[in-house]
């Protein structure tokens, strides 16, 4: 039977599932890009700006935990209206202070001072700080819903196919909220960036309110509990393999990580105030959309330990890229390709080769988690996931304001700071493969046993 006969097969709740998660990728994406620069320029200093964005990935990746719990508990569609409201709200607090003159963006994004003490008043971190909060939580309720829609709703033998069209579709609504908010800013000012967002949000909220119906429910499938949820994140935690484990391949998630919170900022400072940083990133979708299935096809039969170290070495080799311009004293502000600057297209191609390393890492690092699960706790584990990406990205965004205010802007030693970020990297494949080999002979002793 063709791929497109298969297709035919899935129920309409399957694709107006996906289709609000274009618009809720689409929202989040037209964003983050710019996240730091605005923080910046709104007073919150030199390094505030990335530890306030670290803290959103954090509770975007910790918070399902929970939320999946709440979710089941009072129903995905119940979930998803407040969810949209929750980011709606959030994204509109974000522009507000400029919006209602409250607070005022900088007429320049990046001083040269290596140390911006924080100017903003205390009204328009109320907004600022609110607004990153509701869409922390907003976007970790998002994610258990219309993943968990995507899975009880694709037909049977057809889980696979279901979550690779889910996956892609999150790559579009990448691309065109990028896309999209490159042409509003362009327009107007940074401000509206988060007018997008709202609005693609507001869009998401009446697709679910107009066509999402509850998945039907397995009435033997035991229903989620919070308290249940709570002790069983103890209970793994207080295991000392998981921890070190968390605690190594963490390192992925911190790399990832400056791509949002580092490279933008460089670019600012050192390319150029006005860089499209949107545009910039959207390679990384770009490159998942057109090289997934290849990738997959070729390198599928790999080990899930020998891909995680490889796509974790081509972070770090991505990072190291940065360098050759600057060990060759080449002028990063030149333009290459009509106007784009060779910073532009050095960031264009960091991006992409990051990508690449995501096609390596991303989905096997959950085979390799129910490979060191201890027998019965498999689903427990999986559970827990994505506490690497909230771990790395908690610490990425502290971490990365140092290396790029510290190093980078005061030491005057940019070299310095990518060789640091691609040498975190290297720990990490270093510390995930001699995990892998410890375990195996933890295992067998235990099998012994």
């Amino acid at each position: 039977m063709s791929q497109s006969e298969d297709i035919k097969k899935f129920p309409s709740v399957f694709w107006s599932a996906n289709l609000t998660e274009l618009f809720e990728r689409a929202a989040y994406y037209s964003v983050a890009s710019f996240i730091v620069l605005y923080l910046k320029r709104m007073g919150f200093g030199s390094y505030w700006p990335s530890t306030i964005n670290g803290i959103l990935w954090f509770l975007i990746y910790f918070l399902p935990i929970l939320s999946g719990s709440l979710a089941d508990y009072f129903g995905f569609r119940k979930a998803l209206l407040t969810a949209f409201v929750l980011l709606l709200t959030g994204y509109v607090l974000m522009g507000l202070p400029v919006w209602t003159g409250i607070g005022a963006m900088d007429a320049t994004i990046s001083p040269k001072a290596s140390n911006i003490p924080v100017t903003a008043g205390w009204s328009v971190i109320g907004l600022l700080t609110a607004g990153v909060l509701l869409i922390s939580f907003g976007g970790s309720i998002i994610k258990p819903c219309i993943s968990g829609t995507v899975q009880k709703t694709s037909p049977m033998g057809l889980a696979t196919l279901g979550f690779a069209i889910f996956y892609m579709v999150i790559n579009i609504g990448s691309i065109f909220g990028r896309v999209f908010s490159f042409f509003v800013r362009s327009g107007t000012n940074l401000s509206f960036i988060f007018a997008v967002a709202a609005f693609m949000s507001f869009i998401a909220f009446f697709v679910v309110l107009k066509t999402y119906k509850e998945p039907e429910i397995d009435p033997d499938a035991p229903k989620k509990d919070i308290k249940k949820t709570l002790a069983n994140m103890f209970l793994v935690l207080t295991q000392g393999r998981f921890v070190l484990f968390l605690i190594i391949v963490s390192g992925f998630s911190f790399i990832y990580a400056q791509v949002y919170n580092v490279i933008p900022l460089y670019l600012d400072r050192f390319v150029d105030s006005k860089s499209p940083v949107d545009l910039y990133t959207m390679a990384n979708p770009i490159v998942i959309v057109l090289f997934q299935l290849t990738v997959t096809r070729i390198f599928g039969g790999m080990k899930p330990v020998k891909s995680i170290v490889v796509g974790v070495l081509i972070l770090s080799g991505a990072m190291l890229l940065n360098i050759i311009p600057l060990a060759l004293k080449m002028d990063l502000r030149s333009a290459v390709i009509g106007t784009l600057p060779l910073g532009g297209l050095m960031a264009i191609m960091v991006v992409a080769m990051i990508a690449f390393g995501e096609l390596f890492q991303a989905s096997r690092l959950f085979e390799f988690i129910g490979k060191m699960a201890p027998k019965g706790q498999e689903g427990l584990y999986m559970g827990y996931a994505n506490l690497p990406m909230a771990l790395g990205a908690l610490v990425g965004g502290p971490v990365g304001a140092y290396i790029f205010n510290s190093v980078m802007v005061k030491q005057g030693r940019p070299i310095l700071g990518w060789l640091i970020i691609a040498g975190i990297g290297v720990a990490s494949a270093t510390g995930i493969l001699l995990y892998s080999i410890w375990l195996d002979k933890q295992e067998a002793k235990e099998s012994a046993a």
